[in-house]
Formats: structure tokens, C-alpha cells, sequence
């Protein structure tokens, strides 16, 4: 097993106390590289991932986030269960004041999805 799958097997998101947990500030990530399985086909399905959240005591470290993102890459889901088990597994652990988990996957078949999750 090479050093970036096993990084991937054990990952856990990591959580930073908030530098400024007095303030509303918003924090946008784009994750563009983002794979996963089609649960029906086994076919690659690729997307863009944009999560936008207001923070209220922690922030999410984000090597940890990268590693996470990239265990879906051998994952069978489908597009909305992906959009969604990265917003409460993003919720669960960083309890912020807001959240959006955008799911913007590439065209296949024809068919264009965009999954948005908030709160």
C-alpha cells in the first residue's frame, strides 16, 4: 500500500479552534478533483465540491478535509448521497453557524447534476 492510500484508509477530519470565534467570517473551499463510483455502473463520476460555512468554534484542518474528500474516490454512491454524507459528516463535527455543501458533478450522459445541502 502506498503512503498516500494509507493516509486516505485512516483518515478522520481534523477540527482547529476558531481564531476568531467572536466574529462571522465565511470560509469557501473548492475541492476540484473530487471522484467517486456510480453505485449502479461502477463507471468514475467527477465532480467539483464547494463547501461555504460560518464557523463558530472550530474550523476544519484542511489536509484532513483533502484526505476525507478523497476516501470517496473507490466509494459506490450516488451524487446526492455523496453531497449529503460530506454536509453531516462536515456538521456533525464542526457544529457552525452555517453551512453548503455544493456537489457540482460533470456532464455523463448527457445529464448535468448539481446537489446543494444547507442550512
Amino acid at each position: 500500500m502506498k503512503y498516500g492510500e494509507k493516509a486516505i484508509k485512516g483518515v478522520r477530519l481534523e477540527i482547529w479552534e476558531n481564531p476568531y470565534p467572536d466574529r462571522d467570517y465565511n470560509i469557501e473551499i473548492s475541492f476540484p478533483e473530487f471522484t467517486c463510483l456510480c453505485p449502479r455502473s461502477g463507471y468514475p463520476d467527477f465532480a467539483v465540491i464547494k463547501i461555504n460555512y460560518i464557523p463558530k468554534k472550530y474550523i476544519v484542518e484542511l489536509k484532513s478535509l483533502k484526505l476525507y474528500l478523497n476516501s470517496f474516490r473507490d466509494k459506490h454512491i450516488s451524487h446526492e448521497a455523496a453531497a449529503n454524507k460530506i454536509f453531516d459528516d462536515l456538521k456533525s463535527t464542526l457544529k457552525p453557524k452555517a453551512l453548503e455543501v455544493i456537489g457540482d458533478f460533470n456532464v455523463r450522459g448527457n445529464v448535468k447534476t448539481v446537489i446543494r445541502v444547507a442550512m
